[in-house]
């Protein structure tokens, strides 16, 4: 049986959750994610089932290795995890169905939660979902966390109500919801749209979770900004190189 835990989100755009152990009890997360701990909580570092196991998180974009955070105290202790980008902390009770996410989005979990690599079903996903391809999947009966770019829109479709997104805005789905990839009709949405040639659609039933900000868009936006940046600069170099010849009559 999984252990069930007690947890509080903290923050806005930047958010983190606080989890509260019981002697005893353990909770797994993604290296690195960890902010805080109290009282006598202990790390123990391991593959988290042996060298496929580790291998098959690489594949789903975490590390190879996953922390295990236990109380080994005689009083309750807190420990605090924030994702790596900003935006909002998605918890998701796995025991009504195992979930689907985007790769690298798997924070941390109770101690029983099995997180590995899925693949998409559909060929035409498998070729041009991009980000969507190779997807993580949480199973067990407990808490999830993941982080989501930006804000969470939750959607619960009914059977056969199908939601089309851009792949990057996909958070993670329900097992039982269908996943596919679509062209887009017409040659001039798809050249000047500005959305790309594909998107995803979600066909229920089943929960679906979309970001609005996801963190390749923000990296596309920052890295156009820097190229911007130093475009100016070198313009306003040469502009200020050529004023000081003429001022000094060379």
């Amino acid at each position: 049986m999984t252990d069930r835990i007690d947890y509080e989100l903290i923050g806005d755009d930047f958010q983190a959750v606080v989890i509260t152990l019981d002697p005893n009890e353990g909770v797994r997360a993604e290296p690195g994610s960890m902010m805080w701990v109290e009282g006598d909580i202990q790390m123990a570092t391991s593959t988290g089932g042996g060298l496929m196991s580790g291998l098959k998180r690489m594949i789903g974009g975490e590390r190879f290795f996953i922390t295990t955070w236990t109380n080994e105290g005689h009083e309750r202790a807190r420990i605090g995890f924030a994702g790596d980008y900003p935006g909002k902390i998605l918890p998701i009770d796995l025991s009504r169905s195992p979930v689907l996410c985007q790769r690298d989005a798997y924070l941390c979990s109770a101690n029983g939660i099995e997180v590995s690599v899925a693949f998409t079903r559909r060929l035409g996903a498998g070729f041009f979902g991009g980000e969507g391809f190779i997807l993580q999947r949480l199973v067990g009966d407990g808490m999830a966390f993941i982080n989501a770019g930006g804000h969470i829109v939750e959607r619960e479709l009914s059977a056969g109500e199908a939601l089309r997104v851009d792949t990057g805005c996909i958070v993670g789905f329900e097992e039982s919801v269908d996943y596919d990839i679509q062209m887009i009709a017409g040659i001039k949405t798809k050249l000047f749209g500005g959305e790309g040639l594909f998107y995803a659609v979600l066909r229920g039933p089943g929960k679906v979770w979309i970001q609005t900000m996801p963190f390749s868009r923000l990296a596309d936006r920052m890295m156009s900004a820097v190229g911007s940046s130093k475009g100016e600069h070198r313009r306003g170099s040469s502009v200020s190189g050529v004023l000081g010849d003429l001022i000094s009559g060379d």
